[in-house]
């Protein structure tokens, strides 16, 4: 049987967690990647989108709680990285 992970209140609480526990015993199937985003935007795109297709992002964005300017940046990095672009 998994166990819970603990709740985790600070950076320091979590890295002392990662550092001394044994991550076979939890359940990790609820995770999901996150990326944090440090970068400034200094540069603009301006883009024509199919109106459909503008709702359907903005749609998938609001569903996971992200602005659809970030989603369509995480799918430009995602397209990058499958295509073995840094």
């Amino acid at each position: 049987m998994s166990k819970p992970l603990p709740a985790l209140t600070s950076d320091v609480e979590a890295e002392a967690f990662v550092d001394g526990a044994d991550l076979t015993g939890y359940d990790l199937s609820a995770m999901v990647p996150h990326s944090f985003e440090f970068a400034p935007k200094t540069a603009q795109v301006n883009m024509r989108f199919p109106e459909p297709l503008l709702a359907a992002v903005k749609a998938h964005a609001a569903r996971n709680g992200i602005s659809y300017q970030r989603f369509i940046r995480q799918a430009l990095e995602a397209a990058l990285r499958q295509a073995g672009q840094p």
